[in-house]
């Protein structure tokens, strides 16, 4: 009989432990999913390294969303000459209409959080980029300064919201993976500018009416936002963030290897709360929301006044004259592509400070030493130098410890329009009053203010190993 009991129990016990470990993988798996484990539940499928299917896809999707939102709106630079040409503009009076636009997003900024909140950020930013693909079309055929000042006014409110909706929802993803992935949704947004720089420069160059690229512009990438929908995760937006599962298992998203943070909890609010945080909290958002401004105001440099540079002071043709934004963004993109392997290994505050130093030596190399060439080597170097500052910014803008959901990304996306917005009428102004090349070493000083502020990003030494998973 005691022979018989033990054998049972010998039997039983790898059965037990069998549904034990059945239980514990339901509870975590289940929680970011967004509902208590039922009868009949099937796992994702997950890939070899861990990441279930439906994650993967949601990458793909927010992926296009940024390759969208880049080639939209880029297309249109290459066309800035005629359109200056067309109503009649001066550097001074283009640079405002342009600078104007970015109050678009400096008001719209305000409402992505709560809207996020109502609707969830992956509907807000499909529904944005659909919107704004509609105003690029008013864009392209604007007949006064008015019309262009209003459009770019509208294109900058949606691209506002379509940018802080989709890196929330990339950070979701982001905490599905357990590592870092945020500088390559960026580096999808630079390949979708230049591909939009060079269908705009192409077409301005074939002569294609601005008016028909606008059309086909928005069938094609209107379309292509709402079939990126579909791959976009379920459920609400603070799931990844929550410490707490259903049956007391604990499904905290560890934090990627270039965040340099856990994820934290949100403490409860005490003290003096500003817009929902602490001064110390807002302190810090507000230094990354600076870091954007310089980030911001350097690429601006290429899409507003690239094409204009070129053509007024080397007098090249339209192609051609599309390069120095197109080679802003190419490099760009590299750097995105590659970055989060980069910050992983140096973390987001070393590698802002070596991106800062290349920014200055190369646009300063371009404008010691004019040239076609030399131009478009300067403006590669400026992209390159910047490429990390947004996805890193928006990661640690995210995780602020007390800093409520989407907020801390809000304020810095908020703070990025206003250097779109001071940037284009200052350089206007100073290419009036000097030249479009003197105006130009805004640039260098652009780095110079990155280096300041840069230690607002974290080091490397509080990093966390690449693919560790925070259970607890």
């Amino acid at each position: 009989m005691g022979r018989h009991a033990a054998s049972v129990r010998s039997r039983g016990a790898p059965a037990a432990r069998r549904a034990v470990a059945r239980r514990t993988r339901a509870a975590q798996w289940c929680p970011v999913n967004a509902h208590s484990p039922q009868p009949g539940d099937a796992r994702p499928a997950a890939s070899s390294t861990g990441v279930a299917a439906d994650a993967r896809r949601a990458r793909w999707a927010v992926s296009l969303l940024f390759f969208l939102n880049g080639a939209s709106f880029c297309a249109i630079l290459p066309r800035y000459p005629e359109l200056v040409e067309h109503i009649g503009l001066s550097n001074a009076a283009f640079g405002l209409a342009v600078g104007l636009g970015p109050l678009g997003g400096l008001t719209a900024g305000l409402t992505v959080a709560a809207l996020m909140t109502r609707f969830g950020s992956a509907r807000v930013s499909v529904a944005a980029q659909v919107v704004a693909s509609t105003v690029h079309l008013a864009v392209y055929v604007s007949g006064s300064w008015l019309w262009l000042a209003v459009s770019l006014f509208l294109a900058a409110a949606a691209d506002a919201v379509t940018d802080v909706a989709m890196n929330s929802h990339g950070m979701r993803v982001e905490r599905r993976y357990r590592r870092s992935i945020m500088n390559s949704y960026h580096g999808w947004w630079s390949l979708g500018a230049v591909t939009g720089g060079l269908l705009g420069s192409l077409a301005a160059q074939i002569a294609l009416p601005t008016w028909g690229q606008g059309v086909l512009g928005l069938v094609v990438f209107g379309a292509l936002a709402l079939l990126a929908l579909r791959g976009m995760l379920p459920g609400h937006d603070t799931l990844e963030r929550e410490q707490g599962a259903p049956g007391g298992t604990t499904a905290q998203a560890a934090p990627s290897a270039a965040s340099a943070a856990e994820v934290p909890a949100d403490p409860a609010p005490s003290g003096l709360r500003i817009a929902g945080m602490a001064p110390r909290a807002l302190g810090l958002v507000l230094a990354l929301g600076m870091l954007l401004v310089f980030a911001g105001s350097t690429e601006d440099a290429g899409n507003t006044w690239g094409a204009l540079f070129m053509t007024s002071t080397y007098a090249v043709g339209p192609f051609v004259a599309g390069m120095a934004f197109v080679a802003l963004q190419g490099a760009q993109t590299i750097g995105r592509f590659t970055g989060d392997a980069v910050v992983d290994r140096l973390g987001d505050r070393t590698t802002a400070r070596i991106g800062a130093l290349v920014s200055a030596a190369g646009m300063s190399f371009a404008l010691l030493v004019p040239s076609p060439v030399t131009a478009v080597i300067g403006f590669a170097f400026a992209g390159w130098g910047v490429a990390t500052l947004f996805p890193a910014v928006y990661r640690a803008a995210d995780e602020v410890p007390g800093v409520p959901h989407g907020v801390g990304m809000t304020v810095a996306g908020w703070l990025a329009r206003l250097g779109f917005f001071v940037s284009p009428p200052i350089i206007g102004a100073l290419a009036d009053a000097l030249t479009l090349r003197h105006a130009l070493w805004l640039v260098p000083l652009y780095a110079l203010g990155i280096l300041v502020v840069s230690g607002a990003l974290a080091g490397r030494d509080r990093g966390v190993e690449e693919g560790s998973v925070r259970t607890g």
